[in-house]
């Protein structure tokens, strides 16, 4: 199968109709519907949006073949996905988690530090999770300080490791499109 970008997440029903709240993880909220069948996670049941709206933090939409609220409610919480191929290419300095997750992680000097396990948002700009060889995972801001290289074809980031590191314990986010800061904080 090939690798899969989450673009959404379906929220609870909204009315009697089927219909759906949605939060989409794309630049562009609309752009969902334009690739085509969504899938989920494991890649299994199709999604094919028929409606979207804007509403206040969220689009609502339909799906083809969900017509009432049961059909919707049994919904919530399944992540849409599309497949890496059908997104658009990144600008320079801009990933997709998928590119990222996996990829071997190495300090300036080369010696093996781990992979990257996940990249998170908390609110302060982009975290890489590193699960090391040993040891707990180091969670690290995403910028050139820190992250001075990415090499998608030799299939490692280089890591220039600070000399403390802060912070809190990780929670669950969205996965996405990452953009590397150029400068350790970004305004929201």
């Amino acid at each position: 199968m090939p690798a899969l970008v989450c673009v959404a997440r379906i929220g609870a029903a909204h009315g009697v109709r089927g219909a759906v709240k949605l939060w989409t993880f794309t630049e562009d909220p609309f752009a969902v519907r334009r690739y085509g069948p969504l899938l989920s996670k494991d890649g299994k049941r199709q999604f094919e949006i028929a409606q979207m709206r804007e509403a206040k933090d969220h689009l609502v939409a339909t799906f083809k073949g969900v017509a009432t609220r049961d059909e919707a409610e049994r919904l919530n919480g399944i992540e849409l996905y599309v497949a890496r191929e059908k997104l658009p290419a990144t600008d320079d300095d801009e990933y997709y988690h998928t590119d990222l997750i996996g990829l071997a992680a190495v300090t300036t000097a080369g010696e093996p530090l781990g992979r990257v396990l996940a990249i998170h948002n908390f609110g302060a700009g982009d975290i890489i999770e590193i699960a090391p060889l040993r040891g707990t995972t180091m969670l690290l801001p995403f910028t050139n300080a820190v992250v001075p290289e990415v090499d998608l074809t030799g299939g490692r980031v280089v890591i220039a490791l600070p000399q403390e590191i802060e912070g809190e314990d990780p929670s669950p986010s969205r996965p996405g499109l990452v953009r590397k800061e150029r400068t350790g904080g970004r305004d929201p």
